[in-house]
């Protein structure tokens, strides 16, 4: 990796603690950002809230197995980002049924931790040129950098609040109930608490927009949820 190359975010989730504190020890922290999850209801949370390069992901999991997970990672948080599953099933079926869940890649225990990160670094190429900016009206967000541009200006996203824009995007020009929000950030055990986070991270992310562009672009539609006000005569409207 060259020093002008941006560290890889890397997921991962594994229950074994010694694993995972083997991966972090050789991985280290100079060529990658290291997330950890000891199981997938966490990996699932982290993933509706951070963005990352590459998930390792194992299957034999406390509570939802990896299969699921992955299917869940695919299917309801909409998430592309290359998975790639370790595990000490080795039959062709369990090979199958892991790349029908969304799988990019199978590693099978027991392997060299060089392989493993000779795979994350192959995926990573494959994948980072692929993700495409997405439009919603005269707004452009890479979801790759998390980075909004709107008639020149740019400003930089983190966290919940650059999840939540990009679900926003994606919708335009429809709106998101409250519910599905929170559905995409928390899954189905939301409730009034994450009600009232949902708002604070909404307030967080116009502050955001404000700050960096000059307006704050999501417009709450009121009851019902929110959505983004995707050109300047859309403001002017509301204004």
């Amino acid at each position: 990796m060259t020093s002008n190359q941006s560290p890889l975010r890397l997921l991962i989730v594994e229950d074994q603690v010694d694993l995972a504190e083997n991966l972090f020890e050789f991985l280290g922290e100079e060529r990658y950002i290291l997330d950890f999850a000891a199981d997938g209801l966490t990996a699932l949370h982290l993933l509706a809230t951070q963005s990352y390069d590459v998930i390792v992901l194992d299957l034999m999991l406390p509570g939802v197995n990896g299969f699921d997970i992955c299917r869940r990672i695919r299917q309801d948080l909409q998430c592309q980002t290359p998975v790639i599953l370790m595990t000490a099933l080795s039959t062709l079926t369990d090979k199958e049924k892991g790349f029908d869940c969304g799988a990019d890649d199978y590693l099978v225990k027991p392997f060299e931790l060089r392989e493993l990160q000779l795979r994350i670094d192959a995926l990573h190429r494959r994948h980072a040129p692929q993700r495409p900016v997405l439009v919603a009206g005269d707004i452009r967000f890479d979801p790759g950098t998390l980075e909004v541009e709107l008639h020149g200006s740019k400003t930089a996203l983190t966290g919940t609040p650059a999840r939540l824009f990009e679900l926003l995007v994606r919708a335009y020009p429809s709106f998101i109930s409250h519910e599905a929000l929170s559905d995409a950030l928390w899954g189905g055990r939301h409730g009034e608490t994450e009600g009232n986070s949902l708002r604070t991270h909404i307030y967080t992310l116009r502050k955001s927009l404000q700050s960096g562009l000059g307006c704050g672009l999501v417009k709450t539609i009121h009851g019902r949820g929110y959505s983004l006000e995707g050109s300047m005569k859309e403001v002017e409207d509301t204004q």
